[in-house]
């Protein structure tokens, strides 16, 4: 059996699109055009690869093809380039990364800037809790991965970037209106801020100072950039990397609540092939992490 490369990629990008019509728009064919080509490769292989719902998923099956066709679309650039194809004429290779919030509001963007400038490509940047970055490789939807998870997804290869590291911190009127006195007894009561429900920074340090992560009520701000503003502005205390809190901190404008920080291991996953553009996307990031990161204790 053989898999047609444009069924192939019509799976992938009816998942990346969302739905039917919009992926007819991305290839420039019909909806009905797109509708037969994924019924044609379900009748090849005599299973579904797609759960036709708002937005469309890809089933297991779908997940193995839209693998197969982001690899495909990887090895025909590396191709092209090999053969000396004018980088002006190639068409730009869609590049699918995940990344949690953090390192994406603060160091991420600069390695792919510098990629950017150098290989046409262009990145497709999916957002997640490090935590959970990994299942988007597992599922083929993204081809590398800022990750908190170290043992290697099947099928990839892992390096260490370094710690990112989280400090308590406060503006000095929140410190003096709710956490003044015995600190460790008022952090029963004074708000904090969440990410989101995945969010366990703060859960993870109140449980170090003895304190039942339950109890304080808490505010969630799910954008990295508002989450550190609404602690600037008083909102309530949370952990924030160094990257975001160097210059309020230098300014007088938060101060840190002590208690030690909070490392978060991260680790850079990729599909282990053999791609010169896949290998020049983790030489970038790779040395951008290790930079810019806390060195492992």
């Amino acid at each position: 059996m053989k898999i047609p490369f444009e069924l192939a990629e019509t799976v992938a990008v009816v998942v990346d699109e969302g739905t039917l019509d919009a992926a007819a728009r991305r290839l420039h064919v019909t909806p009905s055009a797109v509708s037969q080509r994924i019924k044609a490769l379900e009748e090849q292989l005599g299973r579904l690869v797609l759960v036709r719902s708002k937005p469309a998923r890809a089933t297991a099956a779908g997940a193995a093809i839209i693998r197969l066709a982001r690899q495909a679309a990887l090895l025909e650039h590396d191709t092209l380039a090999e053969l000396g194809a004018d980088p002006a004429d190639a068409v730009r290779t869609s590049v699918p990364l995940a990344v949690n919030a953090d390192s994406l509001a603060t160091w991420f963007l600069q390695p792919l800037a510098r990629l950017g400038q150098r290989h046409p490509v262009v990145f497709d940047l999916h957002r997640d809790d490090q935590d959970f970055t990994a299942g988007l490789l597992e599922s083929g939807t993204v081809m590398g991965a800022v990750t908190s998870r170290a043992a290697p997804v099947a099928g990839c290869r892992v390096s260490t970037l370094g710690a990112m590291r989280y400090e308590a911190v406060a503006t000095p009127a929140f410190v003096e209106r709710c956490l003044g006195g015995d600190q460790r007894a008022a952090l029963d009561d004074a708000p904090l801020v969440d990410f989101d429900r995945r969010d366990d920074l703060q859960n993870a340090w109140l449980s170090a100072q003895g304190v039942e992560p339950t109890r304080p009520p808490r505010h969630y701000v799910p954008a990295s950039s508002d989450f550190a503003t609404a602690v600037r502005l008083g909102l309530g205390w949370a952990m924030l990397p160094r990257f975001q809190s160097s210059e309020a901190l230098e300014r007088g404008e938060l101060v840190v609540l002590g208690g030690g920080p909070v490392d978060v291991v991260l680790h850079w996953q990729q599909w282990n092939l053999r791609s010169p553009l896949l290998d020049a996307i983790a030489a970038e990031i790779v040395a951008e992490g290790r930079r810019v990161l806390a060195p492992l204790r």
